[in-house]
């Protein structure tokens, strides 16, 4: 009896200011992606770098059939340029990694081996992550986040890292949002989800990306773009508060009817005025970003936007 063919693999790399890291990843990714799969390619998608990167992604395209270099015209964000690679993607299992090499292509396997019929998506937790204070933050609050956009306890679980089937893709070909979550519009196809524990590597060339600012903003991103939490949060607050206006009339109206005199102190007047008011303008605040989103959708901002190859450039298959 012959042996079932094994799926084809496409991988995708969003690229962020990474020459010095691009030639060792690929050299590292060769091996694996060959001992993976029959018919694989590698989609590295340059995300408005300033440095070398797409010359040493064209390089690498140019030297390798299985390498495919896409251009975007400026920077949109990692998510975006994700989503590029993706819908670029022609193989039936898509693994996504970083261009930083923290994340081993030596254990795309074990994402491979995780991904049976139960599953859909996988992803790789490191077991340690390598970085510092304000990132491992940061990096929660975007986790918490994440959490309540998906609806799914694996959220807590989720990295950059991951394998899954490329027809979940048909579920969010439509969107054209510029606001991207890609692990959010996975849960638009399935809810068959799963981590492994792989390893985490410091990294050895340049500095990360993503600041404690980046990824809080990224977590704002998806709590008002794909969730209404902060609207109920909002709600729930103008309900405490009003309950709190209540129980302090009560508190006027009873020392004065029976006490005779009305309750003394400007500073206790002024602070619940402030209060009031700052849960008005967060509420208000909260309000806004919504604003914000539904006006930049109503501009049919698109996600990402290719850079056309010059001319005599021949695409990578």
């Amino acid at each position: 009896m012959a042996p079932s063919a094994r799926p084809s693999l496409s991988a995708v790399v969003p690229v962020y200011n990474s020459a010095g890291t691009l030639a060792p990843l690929v050299e590292r990714l060769e091996p694996v992606l060959r001992g993976a799969a029959d018919d694989f390619e590698l989609i590295l998608v340059n995300d408005g770098s300033s440095d070398r990167s797409a010359q040493v992604m064209a390089d690498l395209a140019r030297r390798h059939d299985w390498v495919q270099a896409v251009d975007l015209m400026r920077n949109f964000g990692q998510h975006n340029a994700l989503l590029c690679g993706v819908r670029l993607a022609r193989c039936e299992l898509i693994v996504t990694i970083d261009d930083d090499l923290q994340n081993p292509p030596e254990e795309i396997p074990r994402l491979l081996a995780a991904l049976d019929e139960e599953y859909d998506v996988v992803y790789g937790t490191p077991a340690s992550e390598q970085h510092g204070l304000w990132r491992d933050l940061a990096s929660r609050i975007t986790k918490l986040a994440l959490q309540r956009a998906m609806g799914a306890t694996v959220a807590r679980k989720v990295s950059a890292f991951r394998v899954f089937r490329r027809h979940l893709t048909d579920a969010f070909a439509a969107y054209k949002s510029p606001f991207v979550s890609i692990d959010v519009l996975l849960t638009w196809g399935t809810t068959r989800f799963a981590a492994v524990e792989v390893r985490h590597e410091p990294r050895t060339v340049g500095q990360s990306n993503y600041t404690f600012r980046a990824l809080a903003t990224h977590a704002m991103n998806m709590m008002t773009g794909f969730s209404t939490l902060p609207l109920q949060m909002a709600s729930l607050m103008g309900f405490a508060f009003t309950l709190l206006g209540f129980a302090l009339l009560a508190y006027v109206l009873v020392r004065t009817f029976f006490e005779g005199s009305p309750v003394q102190g400007f500073p206790f007047l002024a602070s619940m005025g402030a209060m009031f008011s700052g849960a008005q303008m967060f509420a208000l605040g909260i309000l806004g970003e919504y604003l914000a989103r539904m006006h930049s959708r109503s501009m049919d901002r698109p996600p990402y936007a290719v850079r056309p190859k010059p001319p005599g450039a021949s695409d990578a298959s």
